[in-house]
Order: C-alpha cells, then structure tokens, then sequence
C-alpha cells in the first residue's frame, strides 16, 4: 500500500494518475451540452449505494471509469452558461492549477513550520486586500473557508469589543435582506437570535438608513448596547448594496462595530468600472470577502479582514506543542494565532497564481462583464409582458416572476413558478434559483458565468414560461374535469 503515497519514489505515479483525471475531466467539460443531466436522488442514489467500500478496485483508471457513474455524469457543472442558479462561478485555470499544487505539497496554513512560504504568500494577499478596500498599515485578516466563517468571526470579535459583559444586552443591527449567517453567528455566539435587530430595505433592497437611526437610538435609549450594524455590498437574493458611508457616520455616533459583509461584491475592488460602489467600505472595522463567488475561485476562498490587526487577539489561544506564547514573542508568523481553524489549506495560492497570471484588473474585467449582463437582462425582463421583476440589479442578479395571461390567485402563481423551476431543474436544460419576496415566490438568476449571454437568458426565460403555462393549463384541465 506503500505505493499509493505521494513521494519521490512515486512521482512518476503521481504524474501518469493526475493527468489521468484531468484528461477525464478536460473531456467531460469540452463535451458537456447542457449544466445538468436532471438525474434524481432516486437515480444516483443506488448507484453510490451499490458501491462497497470495504472492496477497493486496486488502481486509479478503475476508480475513474466508477466515478463518471457516481458523480461525474451527473455532477452539476457551474461553467456552463445556463447555469444560473446559486452564488456558484465557474473557475480561472490559473486557481485550478494552484489547486492541483497546493494539495499535493499540502501545506497547513497554521504554523510557520508547516507552511513557511505559504504563510508569507497569504499574508501578503491580505495585505493586499486590505489595501484595495482602503485600510491602512494596521489592518490585518486570514483566510477562512467561506462567508459565513468571515462573518462569524467578525461577529465574535464584536462581541468581544463591546462595552459590556452582558450578553443580554447586546444587539446586533442587520437589513431584512441580509445573510442568515448573522441570525446564526448570534444564535453561535450565546447572544441567541433575538438579538439580531431586522432594519427594513427600501425599494431597491438596501438597509433603510433613517429606520436604523430609530432603531439604534431606542437601544441606546432601552439600556442595551448596539454591539454590531452588520452592513451588506452584495445580498444574496438582490445583489443590492447596502448605503456604506450613511451606515459607517450612525456606528460612529452609537459607537458600535462596523461590519460589511462583502461576500459576493467583493469583486467590485478589482473592477475597472465599479469599485466606486464601494466607497464608504474603508470605514468598516470588519469585512468579509468571498474569492470563491467574484474573483472565479475554486471553493473555498473566503477571508476576513480587520482594520485594527489587534482585534485578532480575541480569536488567539496558545497551545505549547503547537503556538507557545514564546513564539509571538519571538515574531514567529503563526497564522492559527488569529483564525478559528486550526489545520487550514493553502487556499490563498489559487488568488496568488490568478493575479501572478491574470492581474487584478483581468479579473475585475470578467466581473463586470457579468454586472452589465444582468443590466442587459433587467431590460429583457422588464420589457418582457409574462414577468414581473423585482428591482433593477446593481450587481449580477435578476429576481423575477412568471405572471400568466390569465387572471389567477397569486397562490397559483407561486406554485406556478416553483412547478417551473423544478421541471427545469429536471430537464437539465438550465438551472435557476428560487426565492420568496413579499411572501411570493419568485425565480432567480444570478450571473456569474461571462459566457452566458442575452440569447441564454432569453432561451431560458422562454423554456420557464412553457413549463409554468403547462402547468397551469394542466391544473385548468383538472379543475373543469
């Protein structure tokens, strides 16, 4: 068994398995027509069921020919530009490359002594990204695996920075169309979810600024304390970014912590032509970034990053046989020292082979080829009698409904539209996402594939109609029956 490890007795091994599978899966994506098979649970399934663990099949190429069956044939593929559902990119080859080698040599980003470059390299990507949002000399972060981790921990050190030993007392201020990882932090942090304050969204799904001076007056007034105003450039459903230098002037004034939860707009601080939409965000004390969703980074790419390095501390525990105190002593960069992870991947390596190949504004230019894509498809819909759409997008989303000709119950309407996204979804012909606004249910694009173009969305918009007039026709079928 010896000759399954990965060491300089089997590179050649290495070499010949590796690109074995980048092989089946370069043709896989080059033959690839559509961005799902529409196979169900009840048709994968058994196929992984039958699969018996405990009976090996002995080498790579076998293992390979069973994996198209359990996972590649049916896979869900992002690159293809009708797949328009979740915050899901496809990826840069460049990041893939630095996939393939940072799980080969397999760093663990904690230590010094188990990365050594690789703690520089992030370092310096952070650095970096602190930079683009507008931090000075004192700013610091580490890589995290995902948004939600970004946030959690922004949170933790709010809380950790707040005035009061009261976990009562403390509020956490977020818009109505924020990320459910704020409720969730709360509910993690001991504060329980209770202490997360909705603040209405205006017509354009951005926090109500005068709605979040009542509410933080009346918790000053109330006794409490405002231990955090979570702010949002980038809602999941809407792409709407909330008003940051608006927000930033009211933490000021009630003394609370400022976080921006910039998971899908962070790609506006590489953009060419939008990063003015973040004005404002240099004032945050926190801000989460997700390379993963608009720098066309393989999951997972995520940091967090403080204005005052310091605040860090509240995330720092020192183990002996691992990051004894004498370490930070002696200026050894232990990257554990100020995450919530322990073992950590080198993820940073996939944005340092993208910028080292594709420059920070090659990257921002795909970015914004997908915001003026979802501008051209706001008009498309907008003109388009047999939907009605949300809010005019900011970023890449399109929040949509199908509305029949037909006079019917809004109730039918909603089962309508889901009908048509789950008859889609089992076509395979394209994958859209779903949400509810007003209590309704509504169809989503988010566009994050710069080769999907106006005619893809037309196409898919035709193909969602026909399956919701099927389904009303059939119910109307029914009903007279």
């Amino acid at each position: 068994m010896r000759s399954h490890l990965l060491n300089d007795t089997t590179a050649e091994s290495y070499r010949r398995s590796v690109t074995e599978g980048v092989e089946r899966v370069a043709s896989k994506l080059a033959a690839t027509r559509r961005p799902f098979t529409g196979a169900g649970v009840e048709d994968i399934a058994p196929l992984i069921d039958r699969v018996d663990l405990d009976r090996p099949l002995g080498d790579t190429s076998a293992v390979l020919d069973e994996l198209e069956d359990v996972y590649l044939r049916d896979a869900v593929y992002f690159h293809h530009p009708r797949y328009l559902g979740h915050l899901n990119c496809p990826v840069v080859i460049p990041a893939v490359l630095g996939e393939a080698v940072l799980s080969a040599v397999n760093s663990s980003l904690d230590t010094w002594d188990q990365s050594a470059g690789g703690t520089l390299i992030e370092r310096r990507l952070i650095d970096w990204t602190a930079g683009r949002v507008g931090y000075g000399p004192a700013a610091d972060g580490v890589f995290t695996s995902g948004g939600s981790q970004s946030n959690l921990q922004a949170l933790l050190l709010a809380r950790e920075e707040a005035k009061t030993d009261d976990l009562s007392k403390l509020r956490i201020f977020s818009s109505e169309c924020s990320h459910f990882s704020v409720q969730k932090s709360a509910q993690l942090l001991g504060l329980g979810r209770g202490a997360v304050v909705s603040i209405p969204c205006d017509h354009d799904k951005r926090m109500q600024t005068v709605a979040l001076a009542r509410a933080l007056e009346r918790c000053a007034a109330e006794g409490n304390v405002p231990m955090a105003v979570v702010a949002t450039a980038g809602t999941t459903d809407f792409g709407s970014l909330d008003p940051l230098p608006e927000i930033a002037e009211l933490c000021a004034q009630y003394g609370a912590w400022m976080h921006v939860d910039a998971a899908y707009g962070c790609g506006l601080l590489v953009s060419p032509t939008r990063r003015h939409l973040l004005n404002g965000i240099e004032h945050a004390d926190s801000v989460t970034v997700d390379y993963h969703k608009s720098f066309f980074q393989p999951v997972s790419s995520s940091a967090i990053l403080v204005k005052d390095g310091s605040t860090l501390r509240h995330a720092t525990y020192h183990a002996d046989y691992l990051n004894p105190r004498r370490a930070a002593e002696e200026r050894i960069p232990n990257q554990v020292d100020k995450s919530l992870q322990t073992t950590r991947r080198f993820d940073a390596l996939k944005l340092w082979m993208t910028l080292r190949t594709m420059g920070a504004e090659g990257v921002g230019s795909l970015f914004d080829e997908v915001c003026d894509l979802a501008a051209e498809g706001w008009r498309l819909l907008a003109a388009d009698p047999r939907y009605d759409v949300v809010v005019e997008p900011t970023l890449s989303t399109l929040v949509f409904r199908f509305i029949p000709d037909a006079v019917t119950s809004p109730a039918e309407i909603d089962r309508a539209n889901l009908y048509a996204r789950k008859a889609l979804f089992a076509s395979g012909e394209a994958v859209v996402a779903g949400t509810k606004t007003g209590g309704r249910q509504y169809l989503k694009f988010t566009l994050l594939n710069p080769e999907t173009t106006v005619s893809d969305i037309a196409a898919v918009l035709d193909l969602i109609a026909g399956h919701a007039e099927q389904y009303l026709g059939e119910n109307l079928v029914h009903a007279a029956s």
